[in-house]
């Protein structure tokens, strides 16, 4: 390293020369002697006080993130509710983070930490500071999810911090709004900001400000935004002084320690209930940037032994182009999932379960990757593929246990967001860039015994909607055509996931709009399905060039469906950058359905029957993947041994005897030291063997994984499958892959 750039390291506490991909906090804070830490906490509080203060301080998070919504006015913060709001304890343990974008609150407690370590001694933390921070290499997501960090001081000492995050309308960067999916490195994206005091004794530091705000092409709705988030830090910060003085600092900080003490006693009772083990999963990314037509691996391993969890990413791709992630989004977020199935009933209340969580990344991969990686597009691709696999592993974890087993859910949809980033001339003249944010009504994956949620929102941000059509029109110059559900969007399963939709719309009061699409999971499914379920549908855009839209508008006749037009139908790749959309170009987007679970022939044929009547699956995919003929018992019982004899050919394979000591996944049990069918019992091998070396292997075209996959080869060079391994007796799906070619069979459940 040269001598200026040691330099500016051993000043600014930033590592910039790529070693590291992000700041990973110590066990222990050097914190400046200047600073002071409210450390006395009441040990033992009445229960009605308890409960008064808890939902008091949940309470001070719901008004914090609803004032963000109200001031900023943003579409952002208004209908993809794309903020979180956190309280910390004075050394950054979770007390609580908010029901918006979890992943947010996932790398906030880094960026506090970090705060701690590198600012309590110059330029100091005191009471009236805040601290402005968008840096991924020390705790974003990417450049445009700006935190703004609160202490709040009692007496002199630091007592806990409020903080909050909001995604900024554009911070810079060479595309408008800030997502830049031909960036080859940071240094093309928005500005990069370390935690830096940008409020301090209460008054904001304009000279800071106007720093921040210069990079941006909307610089007035960035300081909106940046208002909004203060504005929301003091409401916090006012809740937390006044229950202060009316219930006592040691009570208050007493409440904060039981909430992450009570929480730590029940993720350990929980994980008290499993056996030890390993459990993996992988899945793939596409196109890293503009012309790519090559898919990048993600891998990621859990380890159970006895009360700790420690997550890794070995074996995932190199970092590549503009789709990666730095360790504080990897992070965090594994944390919502995390979140959702072990610590649901702790409100949010994740700092106990951290007390026993360990993060092992692998440095310069697409999930941790080194400075200056591209990150802008993070949270749409390389951290959303992080977050989804981590529901398939935690699940698998939590299966065994017959009670925590309700609680597994499959990967839900927008498991890549398809993003269409829009830019131009507004209908009152003004220029303006902006993200499609429809996809947020995504869709919930199916349970262990129920159906998943069709547009159901996204786990991620539980209290999330989708837009009103009428609200997007008035914001931005487009007409929308239909937003509906989509047939067989779902993926199949025992139990099916919900289904996703698709909007279509045209340029209106404008005379163009310029495109972007950014977007992966449109040839190789990303809502995999889980123990035999089948995955949702993948991505998909479809853009008609020169319709006749304006024909049927002018005969006031709707449109259904763009396939409904006549026109010229023209693919669109996956990173198409500065397409134009002119007024009769018909744009139709749909968004990745959500996975099904457990062996789509063992669906009671009555649901099967609703389904299609109700519109949800095709009658097609009744027939050639739940093997049901509608309104015939007996045909479907025919044709369902004629699946199950097609998928193995002549059974085979012994019984094993004795009783089930675990059920491992919904199709796959232990008996007597050996895996077998959950089933029928058929030997599968030895504990220490890949189950999946026990079954019958097919490998069928990934078409075959749900009815709205089309050719990959539109996209990627590589040829994915859809891999079955069934159980050689009785022909059930045990579990199903989704690979590329020449990949090694995964080995996803590893019992100690």
């Amino acid at each position: 390293m040269n001598a200026p750039l040691k330099k500016l390291n051993e000043l600014t506490g930033v590592v910039f020369d790529g070693r590291r991909s992000g700041y990973v906090p110590p066990k222990s804070l050097s914190i400046s002697k200047k600073l002071r830490l409210h450390r006395k906490a009441r040990k033992e509080i009445d229960p009605v006080t308890f409960e008064v203060v808890r939902h008091a301080l949940w309470n001070v998070n719901e008004e914090h993130g609803a004032t963000i919504q109200r001031l900023s006015g943003s579409p952002v913060a208004m209908y993809a509710l794309d903020l979180n709001p956190s309280i910390l304890t004075e050394d950054a343990e979770f007390v609580y983070f908010g029901p918006y974008m979890q992943y947010m609150s996932g790398v906030t407690d880094t960026q506090v930490k970090w705060t701690l370590e590198n600012r309590s001694d110059n330029p100091g933390i005191k009471d009236g500071d805040m601290f402005l921070a968008n840096d991924p290499w020390v705790g974003a997501a990417h450049q445009m999810d700006v935190m703004l960090l609160c202490p709040v001081f009692w007496k002199g000492e630091l007592f806990c911090w409020v903080t909050n995050c909001l995604h900024q309308y554009d911070i810079g960067g060479i595309t408008p709004g800030s997502f830049c999916p031909s960036a080859r490195d940071a240094f093309d994206e928005g500005i990069l900001i370390p935690p830096i005091k940008i409020v301090e004794g209460n008054e904001i530091r304009r000279d800071i400000e106007e720093v921040y705000l210069r990079s941006s092409r909307k610089p007035s709705a960035v300081a909106l935004d940046f208002r909004a988030q203060l504005a929301g830090n003091m409401t916090a910060k006012d809740r937390v002084l006044a229950l202060i003085s009316r219930y006592g600092a040691e009570t208050v900080k007493g409440v904060m320690r039981k909430i992450i003490d009570d929480g730590e006693r029940a993720f350990l009772k929980k994980l008290a209930k499993l056996p030890d083990g390993v459990w993996r999963d992988r899945t793939y990314i596409e196109c890293c940037r503009p012309g790519d037509r090559n898919v990048h691996r993600v891998m990621l391993t859990l380890k159970k032994t006895k009360n700790k969890l420690v997550f890794e990413n070995e074996g995932t791709d190199p970092q590549a182009g503009a789709i990666n992630a730095t360790y504080s989004g990897w992070r965090g977020a594994i944390m919502v999932a995390l979140n959702e199935l072990l610590c649901w009933d702790q409100y949010y209340a994740v700092g106990g379960a951290l007390r026993h969580v360990e993060f092992n990344p692998t440095p310069g991969t697409l999930n941790c990757a080194d400075f200056p990686a591209s990150v802008s597009t993070a949270p749409v691709q390389c951290m959303e593929i992080s977050l989804y696999p981590a529901y398939n592993v935690l699940s698998k974890m939590i299966y065994p246990d017959p009670e925590l087993r309700r609680d597994v859910m499959c990967i839900g949809g927008t498991s890549q967001w398809p993003a269409t980033i829009f830019r131009g001339i507004d209908q009152w003249g003004e220029r303006y860039g902006y993200l499609l944010v429809d996809p947020i009504g995504g869709a919930i994956g199916a349970f262990s015994h129920a159906d998943g949620i069709s547009t159901g929102g996204q786990a991620r941000t539980p209290i999330c909607k989708l837009p009103n059509v009428e609200h997007t029109e008035q914001s931005f110059p487009v007409l929308f055509l239909y937003r509906k559900e989509i047939a067989d969007s779902g993926g199949a399963g025992k139990w099916r996931g919900g289904l996703s939709a698709e909007s279509c719309f045209i340029p209106h009061g404008t005379d163009k709009i310029t495109q972007d699409t950014l977007s992966s999971g449109n040839a190789i499914p990303t809502s995999t399905g889980m123990m035999g379920g089948y995955p949702g549908a993948v991505n998909r855009y479809r853009f008609l060039r020169d319709s006749n839209i304006f024909e049927k508008i002018k005969s006031s006749e709707l449109v259904g469906d763009i396939d409904e037009l006549q026109g010229k139908p023209e693919t669109l790749q996956l990173r198409q950058q500065d397409f134009v959309q002119n007024p009769s170009d018909v744009y139709a987007v749909l968004w990745s359905g959500a996975g099904g679970f457990g062996d789509p022939l063992e669906r009671d044929p009555a649901k099967v029957q609703a389904d299609v009547d109700n519109g949800d699956v095709s009658a097609e995919a009744a027939h050639d993947i739940y093997g049901v003929v509608l309104s015939d018992p007996e045909a479907t019982a025919k044709l369902r041994e004629e699946k199950r004899r097609g998928r193995i050919g002549k059974p085979s394979g012994k019984k094993l005897d004795g009783e089930v000591s675990l059920r491992a996944t919904e199709s796959l049990a232990m008996r007597g030291g050996r895996w077998c069918c959950a089933k029928c019992a058929t030997d599968l091998g030895p504990l220490e063997q890949n189950y999946k070396a026990g079954c019958v292997r097919n490998d069928l075209p990934i078409k075959a994984s749900n009815p709205i996959v089309g050719d990959p080869r539109r996209f990627i060079d590589p040829t994915p499958q859809f891999r079955q391994f069934c159980c050689p007796g009785c022909g059930l799906a045990i579990e199903n892959e989704i690979a590329i070619a020449g990949d090694p069979v995964l080995k996803d459940v590893e019992l100690r």
